[in-house]
């Protein structure tokens, strides 16, 4: 959940970002500034537009999701964050300083020490052994070889791996590849983490548990992760921040109940059309919040108390199928608001915001035949 103070800095700032693949990519930029768009760029001067005006704000120990489908310009934007691309225009600024403007020494000694990537296909060396290949990150930073296998050591614990250390990767199956992924990332000791499509090829219950141990890890250590994804029960499990692209613009950004609550666009209706809501939506986005939380409202029998956490599937399961409970809200030892079944029966119902306007363009469409 979004939860940013006002004044808090974002550790990442991005900044009206574009990027052109092509050979002249600045006499590009002009036609997309005056409203071409990917469609056109391709068909009239074959070049390609990869990013849009990207503008994000990533907080320190939090979870970016950004996701769209393929070609949606997902990767090429995680791709910029440690300038393995460099943008046609726009900034970048990571703990305020503008990544852009880094010499190549500089730019190598950050890529080393600021952040890690965790790869969709594992990216591990098959001929090192899982110790080496967890360590790999110090090696390159010149660390002694005790401290190396001690710090590998610690993070492959952590992730489940104890006993795989001297085994090689073709030894572990993929769900174990992954988690070495993971425990290599942490043994670098970054701030940021970069995870492309990490769990994509994992079988469902794997990637899962992976998910599983992905958040686990993040409320122990806070990391600012930035996660790339096509699939959006994974986007909604795990984002703090969610960001929808669509070829190569931000369709939508922010807290992802809101998102689910609150479509603004029919691509976005369209994605979230298929989603089990019950197990995405929380009782925070459905509950009548209360201003006096001292006092119990007058009148008012609560059946038992939940979290605003708490997941409307579990609700309903606590529920026993009976629509005239009203639940008392609880965070913190404090009374934040209150839920009743009517309101949660009525959450599950998607009513498609778009559906009026998407009619009217057909009628228009067969009325001009």
């Amino acid at each position: 959940m979004d939860n940013n103070s006002t004044n808090s800095v974002p550790q990442i700032q991005i900044r009206k970002l574009y990027k052109i693949f092509g050979p002249r990519s600045q006499n590009m930029l002009s036609h997309v500034l005056n409203g071409m768009n990917k469609a056109e760029l391709l068909a009239t001067y074959n070049h390609v537009l990869g990013l849009q005006d990207i503008n994000i704000d990533m907080y320190a120990g939090k979870i970016t999701v950004v996701m769209g489908l393929s070609g949606s310009g997902k990767s090429t934007l995680l791709r910029h964050l440690n300038r393995l691309i460099d943008p046609t225009t726009g900034e970048i600024l990571i703990a305020g300083e503008d990544v852009l403007k880094l010499s190549p020494t500089k730019l190598k000694d950050f890529r080393q020490t600021k952040m890690s990537m965790v790869f969709q296909k594992f990216a591990l060396l098959p001929h090192w052994t899982v110790l080496k290949n967890t360590s790999l990150a110090l090696q390159v930073r010149g660390i002694d070889n005790e401290t190396q296998k001690a710090k590998a050591r610690h993070w492959l614990s952590r992730v489940g791996l104890d006993g795989f250390e001297n085994h090689y990767p073709h030894q572990l199956s993929g769900g174990m590849q992954q988690r070495v992924g993971i425990a290599r990332a942490l043994t670098s000791n970054s701030d940021i983490m970069l995870m492309d499509e990490a769990f994509s090829a994992l079988d469902p219950l794997i990637r899962n548990d992976m998910q599983d141990l992905l958040l686990e890890l993040q409320i122990e250590l806070g990391k600012t992760i930035v996660f790339i994804t096509h699939d959006l029960d994974e986007a909604l499990k795990l984002a703090d921040h969610l960001v929808i692209l669509k070829d190569g613009a931000i369709v939508q950004q922010g807290e992802p109940q809101d998102i689910l609550m609150h479509p603004h666009d029919p691509y976005i209706e369209d994605f979230i059309s298929n989603i089990n809501r019950a197990r995405v939506l929380r009782v925070r986005s459905v509950m009548q919040p209360i201003d006096t939380i001292d006092a119990k409202p007058e009148g008012i029998k609560y059946t038992f108390d939940i979290a605003p956490t708490d997941t409307l599937e579990s609700i309903i399961a606590r529920s026993g199928g009976d629509t005239t409970h009203t639940f008392r809200v609880i965070e913190q030892d404090k009374i934040v608001g209150q839920l009743e079944m009517a309101d949660l029966v009525k959450a599950l119902v998607h009513v498609p915001s778009f559906a009026n306007e998407r009619a009217n363009t057909l009628i228009k469409c067969y009325s001009a035949m």
